[in-house]
């Protein structure tokens, strides 16, 4: 198992020497291998054979991988480092420096190189202790559904609540009501006096002038009904495209239709006869 880190960054300063093969002089060192806090390692004329590891590029690769601990290839790190402004070929150097030390291993696939952590330095548990690691994720597991439940139900209520009014909003909503209601009281107490609301000849003029409207709205229903009919008679087309390419609207088409004027009307004229 790889040692346990929360990242990169979280590492405890490691002083692990890399080896540098096939290095020399300074002119053998690239810039984009080293720390911009070391400047050029070996400008002094002896680059020696080991950088830091808790500093150098080549060291901040090298703990990602053994961090990561599954096949990598120079993209994949260099696309996780780039907090680190690694350049690809910074990384690729790192990798390759570090393969060619034995800290890392790698495999060669065509043009691709594949990267991966030194097994070997990992301690590999045994069939006991891997049996106790699973009893005691499948424990963690029951803990973190028992947790999502818990969260869910708090957010659920949490949810509830929002959605009740606030108190300035429910005594906003209580003031109207309480004017809504001193309104409909004062009305129902004229009802109950016997103040008349409305003249008879204003009721009357009333009456008639609906009375007429429903009945100029059912004859000229009847009307169209005739002249549609006789202009589709014999309509290859289909009749409701026909409608909408004229433009044409019935009463259903705006929610409206006349049956309740009707039994209004009715009702008004039973009433008429009846006080007669």
């Amino acid at each position: 198992m790889p040692p346990k880190s929360d990242s990169v960054e979280g590492m405890r300063p490691c002083f692990h020497p890399i080896q540098i093969p096939n290095l020399s002089s300074p002119a053998d060192l690239s810039p984009d291998f080293t720390h911009p806090l070391l400047g050029l390692i070996g400008a002094s004329g002896d680059p020696g054979p080991y950088i830091p590891l808790s500093v150098s590029y080549a060291g901040i690769v090298l703990t990602f991988v053994n961090e990561q601990n599954r096949p990598l290839n120079s993209q994949n790190v260099a696309d996780a480092l780039q907090k680190f402004s690694l350049k690809k070929t910074a990384v690729q150097k790192a990798l390759d420096a570090l393969a060619d030390s034995a800290q890392i291993s790698f495999k060669e696939y065509g043009k691709q190189k594949i990267y991966l952590a030194r097994q070997d330095q990992f301690d590999i548990p045994n069939g006991e202790e891997l049996e106790e690691m699973k009893k005691a994720n499948s424990k963690l597991q029951e803990e973190i559904a028992e947790q999502k439940k818990i969260t869910s139900e708090v957010e659920s209520e949490i949810k509830s609540l929002q959605s009740n009014l606030t108190l300035e909003e429910i005594r906003s909503k209580e003031a109207i009501l309480q004017s809504e209601v001193q309104e409909m009281e004062e009305k129902l107490n004229k009802l109950q006096s016997g103040v008349i609301l409305v003249k008879p000849e204003d009721k009357k003029i009333i009456e008639e002038s609906f009375s007429e409207r429903v009945t100029q709205w059912r004859k000229r229903k009847r009307m169209f009904k005739e002249l549609w009919d006789n202009i589709t008679e014999n309509s290859p087309k289909d009749l409701k495209e026909f409608k909408e390419e004229l433009g044409l609207e019935y009463d259903e088409d705006v929610d409206v239709t006349i049956q309740p004027y009707s039994e209004m009307l009715a009702s008004l004229s039973k009433r008429r006869k009846v006080s007669r």
